[in-house]
């Protein structure tokens, strides 16, 4: 006698994603968000959101998680109903699945401190990016890079004419899907058609503790002034030199009895600290850019 034919049912899965959603604050936002999540008889693990008297806007980070047997069909139909919500309320928004690995290329020139502490931090899983190349105007660090598996592009400046350059740099991004490029101290200055293509997707790290030492050798000028802090700042880059939304700062105390080289030392941990904390935001999609400032929900 045959036996009749068991058909399983698909086993459904859970999938993480995070919600950004940023619009002109009106009543009922949180719970429009909230009850299309439970449409889909989702779980918020995280919800952090800040409502801005200044701009009358509204910032939302919600990290949640839904069940189904097809991550790529489920992230669908959470876009199209998104959509459909935000249509209305001319809200900027992105989903992201939580976790994951952002595509980055890191630029730079001689310091390597920043360079290095990427690497390291990448390589033990403590940010949470994927080093697609690493583009120098100087060919010092080929060694290194490729010593990690990574590739490493030496792309010359002209200072008379940097389109060349900027524009192999472009290449780059799209040949190798970028989502972030990180400015690990690169001394060269991006033009604003430069800046602007890669508005809110690129990070710099500056030593903007100084303002006022300005040129070579910023930590023997401050040695001189007797400065009592040592501090960085990462920031998005945009037309304006150092003066793109901050993302993250660090202050170091320092006495009278640091030299020149101590103060520089521990610039450099600073600016590696301030960098690494701010990949780490941008890449967790904890960043909004508000104007000329940032909204950060931790």
């Amino acid at each position: 006698m045959t036996q009749p034919t068991t058909v399983e049912a698909p086993v459904e899965t859970t999938h993480q994603y995070v919600l950004n959603f940023a619009c002109a604050q009106r009543p009922g936002l949180l719970h429009a968000l909230t009850g299309l999540l439970a449409e889909f008889e989702g779980n918020i693990i995280e919800l952090k959101q800040f409502d801005d008297p200044r701009s009358d806007r509204y910032f939302l980070r919600m990290h949640f998680s839904v069940s189904g047997d097809s991550p790529e069909a489920v992230e669908e139909t959470l876009r199209e109903h998104l959509s459909g919500l935000s249509e209305g309320l001319d809200a900027e928004w992105a989903l992201t699945p939580h976790g994951a690995r952002r595509r980055v290329l890191i630029m730079v020139s001689k310091s390597d401190h920043c360079l290095n502490d990427l690497l390291y931090r990448s390589r033990v899983g403590s940010l949470p990016i994927e080093i697609a190349a690493v583009v120098s105007n100087h060919p010092d660090h080929r060694e290194l890079i490729e010593w990690h598996g990574i590739p490493y592009y030496h792309v010359p400046v002209d200072k008379q004419d940097k389109r060349a350059a900027e524009g192999r740099l472009l290449e780059l991004v799209e040949e190798y899907d970028v989502e972030l490029v990180i400015l690990a101290r690169y001394m060269q200055i991006l033009s604003d058609e430069l800046a602007s293509e890669l508005s809110g997707r690129a990070i710099n790290i500056h030593h903007s503790f100084l303002p006022s030492f300005k040129g070579a050798k910023p930590y023997h000028q401050a040695f001189d002034r007797g400065v009592k802090t040592i501090g960085a700042t990462a920031h998005y880059v945009n037309d304006e030199l150092d003066e793109g939304p901050i993302i993250s700062q660090q202050v170091m105390q320092v006495d009278h009895a640091f030299g020149p080289e101590d103060l520089a030392a521990t610039g450099r941990d600073s600016e590696c600290k301030a960098l690494a904390d701010a990949v780490k935001l941008h890449c967790e999609s904890r960043v909004f850019v508000d104007g000329i400032r940032t909204v950060i929900l931790r």
